[in-house]
């Protein structure tokens, strides 16, 4: 019997388009050879064109989900995206709080790349007081980390005050991410309250940008299910997310969904620092 593989579970929202939420963390979880289970927030009727509906999980029923994963297959990490409002938040903190899910990635999402709306705004102080205290790592856009911390300097400075915020806030790092800043490079910074890093890679001039965020933060939580340490779980997961940009399949008429297929770079299996992050159908 082949080994198990590491497990990962995403509390987040449905999106029927498949290019962001639930859809492309499990996608994600499956490309970098990890297990993926899931707690469904929300359900939405979604596309490349925008969000058509939004239809909130109870938060009992979210609290479930989480305690029939944790109960018999426990994840080693887990990452957080669409909440939809306070009730879910709440839900979701407790759930932290009472089991052991391994590191957690704290996806503030607030707007879809669409521009609508995925979160009441009554939920943001309850993000920013049960669940940033209890984040291994936040990964907030520009907009959302203005929202979160008041910084509105639109640049590496500013980036970084908002970083350094967030940690203070009691998050264990605050990965910035700078896609919505202008300029011919995108640049994203990380800060764990002792190493501080600049991330900056040429900007791609392309329309298909769905889901970014949610498959961003769900490849952080799948590195960290594999045991990487947190810097380097998010320096890899930044790569892959540029090259699935980069290989856009191009659907749809909106915003397009990225490419969920990139591959994802192997390591020796005796590496210390980092595991495989492939099956072992597809390992070397």
């Amino acid at each position: 019997m082949p080994p198990s593989p590491p497990v990962a579970l995403t509390v987040a929202g449905s999106d029927s388009g498949g290019g962001a939420g639930i859809q492309a963390d499990l996608k994600t979880f499956h490309q970098w050879g990890v297990y993926g289970t899931s707690a469904l927030t929300a359900v939405t009727a979604q596309n490349t064109l925008g969000v058509q509906a939004v239809h909130p999980v109870p938060p009992a029923t979210v609290t479930a989900q989480i305690e029939s994963v944790a109960g018999d297959i426990p994840p080693g990490a887990v990452k957080s995206g669409m909440l939809a409002n306070t009730d879910i938040v709440r839900a979701v903190a407790a759930s932290l709080r009472r089991h052991d899910l391994g590191a957690y990635v704290l996806d503030p999402v607030m707007v879809a790349t669409s521009g609508d709306v995925l979160l009441a705004p009554g939920a943001v102080a309850s993000i920013r007081e049960q669940l940033l205290p209890l984040a291994a790592v936040v990964t907030p856009n520009w907009p959302e980390a203005v929202i979160l911390t008041g910084v509105e300097e639109r640049n590496v400075r500013g980036m970084e005050m908002a970083a350094r915020d967030i940690v203070r806030r009691g998050a264990g790092a605050a990965l910035i991410k700078g896609g919505h800043v202008e300029g011919d490079e995108v640049v994203d910074l990380f800060w764990d309250g002792r190493s501080r890093r600049v991330l900056r890679g040429p900007r791609i001039d392309t329309r298909h940008t769905h889901g970014t965020g949610c498959t961003l933060s769900a490849a952080i939580a799948a590195g960290l299910a594999w045991g990487a340490p947190l810097e380097t779980a998010v320096v890899e997961a930044v790569a892959w997310v540029r090259a699935a940009i980069a290989g856009a399949p191009g659907l749809g008429a909106g915003r397009g969904p990225l490419d969920h297929f990139a591959a994802v770079a192997s390591r020796d299996r005796n590496d210390s620092i980092s595991p495989p992050r492939v099956p072992p159908a597809a390992a070397p």
